[in-house]
Order: C-alpha cells, then sequence, then structure tokens
C-alpha cells in the first residue's frame, strides 16, 4: 500500500481537504448546526473543544495512523463536516474511515455518499489498499444503515470495545469492504449518484 499522504479530494457537491487549525471555526459552525455533540453515539467536538480535535487529529497523523480531512461545500468553501482514514496498517495493507460527522442539514443528502466514494476510490484506487473498515457504536443505528447502504459486509461486535464520552463502554460493530468487492461497490454508488434525488 502506498504511503497515506495529505491529499485533496473533490467530486460534485463536496471538497475533501486535510483538516488543520484553520478549519477551526468552520468546524464549530458545523457541530452547531444541530448541536450534534449532544449526540452520545458520535464524536463530534464540543463547544470548546474543536481546536482540540483538530489537534488530536493531527497527532494522529504525525504518528502515521489518521488523515483527517474537513469536508466542504465545493461551491461555497464552507465547512460541513468531517471524516478521517485512521487505523492505517500499511503491513497488511488495510484502513478504516470513520470519525466521520456533517452538519445538520447536510444529513441526508448526496453529501455523505460522495465523500465515502471519493475516500474509498483513492484507498482502493489510489493506495492500493486491500480492505477498507468501518466502525461504529452499537446504538448509533444510522451509522450502520449509512455504513450499509455503501456496501460494506458487517463483520461482527466487538463487546466492551470503547468509552463513549459519557463514560459508558460501548460495543462496537465492525465493517469490511475487501478489493476484490470494490468495483461492485462502485458501480452501486455511481449509479445511486446518478439516480434524480
Amino acid at each position: 500500500m502506498q504511503p497515506v499522504l495529505p491529499v485533496t479530494l473533490a467530486r460534485g457537491p463536496v471538497r475533501l481537504v486535510p483538516l488543520s487549525l484553520e478549519h477551526e471555526a468552520g468546524l464549530a459552525a458545523a457541530a452547531a448546526d444541530g448541536a450534534l455533540w449532544n449526540l452520545r453515539v458520535t464524536s463530534v467536538p464540543e463547544p470548546g473543544a474543536t481546536r482540540a480535535y483538530i489537534e488530536a487529529a493531527l497527532r494522529g497523523h504525525a504518528e502515521g495512523h489518521r488523515l483527517a480531512f474537513a469536508v466542504l461545500d465545493a461551491a461555497s468553501g464552507e465547512v460541513i463536516g468531517s471524516s478521517s482514514y485512521h487505523d492505517i496498517v500499511p503491513a497488511v495493507e488495510r484502513l478504516e474511515i470513520g470519525y466521520t460527522w456533517y452538519a445538520g442539514s447536510r444529513q441526508r443528502s448526496a453529501v455523505n455518499t460522495t465523500a465515502k466514494l471519493l475516500l474509498m476510490s483513492h484507498a482502493f484506487d489510489a493506495l492500493g489498499a486491500q480492505l477498507v473498515g468501518w466502525r461504529t457504536d452499537n446504538y448509533n443505528f444510522a451509522s450502520q444503515r449509512a455504513i450499509e447502504r455503501l456496501g460494506a459486509r458487517r463483520d461482527g461486535v466487538l463487546r466492551h470495545h470503547a468509552l463513549r464520552r459519557d463514560g459508558t463502554v460501548r460495543d462496537t460493530v465492525m465493517y469490511s469492504l475487501a478489493a476484490g468487492e470494490w468495483p461492485e461497490v462502485r458501480a452501486h454508488l455511481e449509479h445511486q449518484l446518478a439516480r434524480p434525488r
């Protein structure tokens, strides 16, 4: 697998750019669109915590296991959310896509499908990943449905796996997509985006 280096990805309504401190105000505004930090099953930064959120992502990149993106509205340049490559394991040509969230007003639109198509295309076609994974809280049913709509396969559940922001311990639902499955999934996502809304 090629090294996971900062890159800009763009298509249709979205542009993904490497997350940096210059996105702090925009990211805080996107999180405030729906007060998303109130959802106990997400990792959206709370008011006043956006800078620390970005700094943690940048540390992950410096340590070689994460590359975070700001998701921008392609037309206006407005920050509308964030997503990341994480748990990058070059030795087995695997990475995961996660830490994904969007402003409330951008949910249930073409944004997520487009952003994930960009991230999966780059992972499989440019980086040479053999497997892309996702993980989500066992109570984040909206996230599970969104991952399944992408064509990922449910691998199973890791019980008592990770802390939530409220201090409770979650079970984690794991999904993956193998390189051999990617051409059919790509065709399906292209079809979804081409359909009239």
